[in-house]
């Protein structure tokens, strides 16, 4: 079968499309045929080696597709099922993969392949931030950065749904329109507007009881700075570089904030919790309180281009590769 390999850490040119073994599943795995496969931040974290993998290796977390085969002890599943995982191992970027049947979810017919691939890892990931990180309920003011971004635009809609007054951080006019149309209250437009500032004047002063921060380097002290007394800061990504040390006497000098740095892992590390996480995801979906745009689709062999556009912020909402 084909899949994306890397044998060294680097930019996108270290991947590579390869002929490799198709993979048998161990007793407690199933063979998942992909029919799309999500491209994600922690992609290229993996690939540069921000976060350290053992090489060679392949790429990708996330996908979507039928039930291929089946492990000797797996009951959770059966050939022919529509099925979705988002949380591993890596070497989703591949026609075919093998996963824990407890780290994979059952798909309703109402999610399309592409629908599931683009949005698991993202929406799951938008459901722990603002149902259990900080739990976003009426008239709250939540900022949102890279609100045009994949977690962005599900988060910035799923807030909405919740009552929450979105303030929301982009890049560009254009993605500022997108972020408009879904919803968001207040819309800030680096790098002309200065983000504290801004979300001071917004909030009469006061600043956010939350802020989810997926930037990282660039943001991370506004972010602080745009909080309220017993604010709260959910740093959840790097996209520009991790965030610098800070003195925990900063925060008390600040309003006495809260500053976390959640993964999904843990926040579905057991097949329960897993599957309430799916299913508080699909369940706004299907509602149609949150909606998935399109996915911009690409080719398996054209992982790299998807990277390189990934990382210079050309793209909306979410990619997907295509086998």
């Amino acid at each position: 079968m084909k899949a994306i390999r890397i044998e060294r850490h680097g930019g996108p040119e270290v991947m590579a499309l390869a002929d490799v073994a198709t993979p048998e599943p161990s007793p407690h795995e199933v063979r998942v045929r992909n029919h799309a496969i999500g491209v994600n931040f922690i992609d290229t974290y993996h690939r540069t080696g921000l976060y350290k993998i053992p090489l060679p290796s392949g790429l990708g977390q996330e996908g979507a597709g039928v039930v291929d085969a089946i492990g000797a002890d797996v009951t959770r599943f059966k050939v022919g099922d529509r099925i979705g995982y988002c949380t591993g191992p890596i070497g989703s970027y591949s026609e075919m993969h093998v996963v824990r049947d407890d780290r994979a979810v059952q798909l309703p017919e109402a999610v399309s392949f592409d629908v599931a691939a683009a949005s698991m890892l993202k929406g799951m990931t938008a459901r722990y931030l603002l149902r259990k990180t900080f739990r976003v309920e009426r008239d709250h003011v939540v900022v949102i950065h890279a609100a045009a971004g994949g977690v962005g635009q599900i988060a910035v809609q799923w807030a909405k749904h919740l009552g929450a007054t979105v303030i929301a951080i982009v890049g560009g006019d254009e993605k500022a329109d997108i972020v408009r149309a879904l919803g968001a209250d207040h819309v800030i437009v680096t790098p002309r507007e200065n983000i504290a500032e801004r979300v001071r004047a917004l909030t009469d002063g006061k600043g956010a009881h939350v802020v989810y921060d997926s930037v990282g380097k660039d943001t991370f002290l506004a972010s602080l700075d745009s909080l309220r007394p017993l604010g709260m800061l959910v740093s959840f990504g790097n996209a520009s570089g991790p965030p610098p040390d800070i003195n925990p006497l900063v925060l008390s000098q600040k309003g006495s904030l809260f500053l976390t740095r959640p993964t999904l892992f843990h926040y579905t590390a057991t097949t329960k919790k897993l599957d309430k996480t799916a299913a508080g995801l699909f369940a706004v979906l299907e509602s149609g309180a949150v909606k998935i745009a399109a996915p911009a689709r690409y080719p398996l062999a054209d992982a790299a281009q998807a990277h390189r556009d990934l990382e210079g912020r050309k793209t909306t909402g979410s990619l997907v590769l295509a086998p």
